[in-house]
Parts: C-alpha cells; sequence; structure tokens
C-alpha cells in the first residue's frame, strides 16, 4: 500500500517521482495524490467493493454482513472525505 501520511507529523505525502519498470524513464515533480488514493487501505477496499457490486447497497450489505443503513453511512463518510480532498 502506498503510503499517504508523513509518520512523522501524519501531513499528507506527495509523490516526488515515478519510474517506468520498462525502460527506466523517470518523471519528477511535486505530484499531489489522487483523492481516491488519500482513502484509507480499508476505506478503498469499500470504494472497490462498491463499484463490484455496481453501486448497490443493498449487495453490499449482504456482502459486508451490516444493514442497509450502516453501509449507506460509510459510503456517505466517503464521500464526504472526498469532497473534502477536491478542495
Amino acid at each position: 500500500m502506498l503510503p499517504c501520511y508523513c509518520p512523522g507529523c501524519t501531513c499528507q505525502l506527495n509523490v516526488k517521482s515515478l519510474k517506468c519498470t520498462c525502460c527506466g524513464t523517470e518523471v519528477t515533480g511535486n505530484y499531489t495524490l489522487p483523492a481516491l488514493l488519500r482513502l484509507s487501505a480499508e476505506e478503498q477496499e469499500f470504494v472497490l467493493s462498491f463499484v463490484k457490486q455496481s453501486g448497490s447497497l443493498k449487495e453490499m450489505a449482504n456482502q459486508l454482513k451490516l444493514s442497509y443503513p450502516t453501509v449507506r453511512n460509510r459510503l456517505n463518510d466517503v464521500i464526504e472525505k472526498i469532497k473534502a480532498y477536491e478542495k
């Protein structure tokens, strides 16, 4: 899993460089991580499952063995985090 927050001060980390494993080309700069990558591993897994279930909260609730309102609340939390990251 890609680290997103500084272990020293918990500020958000940025990407400094990307390197091609085939030809060795390297791109350097100061790049902000996309909103989805800033989510926790658990939240990313939730979003991935949501997409795989075609956005069905009912199916998500069945898969996670949680109530529909609990799954809805989790989705709302993820949505709010993404909106905050996009600002």
